[in-house]
């Protein structure tokens, strides 16, 4: 059975719980990217994109073979999409809702960088062909307007001990969950079996 619980609806009654930020972490927030911040971003290959919409809130990952995103000036950044499942969850809502956030991360560092801002999307050949890729181009591509860069704290990923580890023995397959949602329709052994040769097909 589900307790009751009292949720808190009151800023105030939040902040009491917790007390006033440190001086650091107010600090650390800029406008653009500084030197080190760049050097930083520069070095993540990987990237998670938050988004919100009309149809509600997305969380999504962005991968490449180097930095994950282009610096256009230092407070513009862009991220090429590649072709997936063409849910277009992320896109969708930008063209709704320019409001973006994306956390940096990379492989050995505890650190995490934020981006907080807007968000644009383009099909603009010129854009577009910045990121060729043995013949191939983005479909589209997500231009970053920086609104505020700062560092999260690493105590999540110290916690978590996510480096240097790994969980996955035992997990469900895609294949699996896919054929536990759709009443076994799609997925199962096979779909997993070709997948990999398919995603690797379409990486770029």
């Amino acid at each position: 059975m589900t307790p009751k619980v009292e949720y808190i609806h009151d800023i105030a009654a939040l902040e009491a719980l917790y007390g006033k930020p440190g001086a650091a972490s107010l600090r650390k927030v800029t406008t653009h990217l500084t030197p080190l911040y760049r050097k930083w971003i520069a070095k993540s290959r990987y990237c998670i994109i938050s988004t919100v919409g009309p149809e509600g809130t997305d969380g999504s990952p962005r991968g490449e073979d180097g930095p994950v995103v282009t610096e256009l000036d230092n407070r513009t950044l862009a991220l090429p999409d590649w072709r997936g499942n063409n849910r277009l969850d992320t896109l969708r809502n930008i063209v709704s809702d320019g409001r973006i956030s994306l956390l940096f991360m990379v492989a050995g560092s505890n650190t995490v960088v934020r981006i907080n801002g807007q968000a644009r999307v383009t099909a603009d050949e010129q854009v577009r062909a910045m990121f060729n890729r043995q013949g191939k181009q983005p479909a589209t591509v997500i231009v970053n307007k920086i609104g505020e860069v700062y560092t999260q704290c690493a105590r999540a990923s110290i916690r978590a001990g996510i480096w240097g580890r790994d969980d996955s023995k035992g997990l469900p397959t895609v294949g699996e969950m896919l054929a536990e949602t759709s009443n076994g329709e799609e997925g199962g052994t096979e779909y997993d079996a070709a997948w990999m040769d398919r995603a690797i097909k379409t990486l770029w």
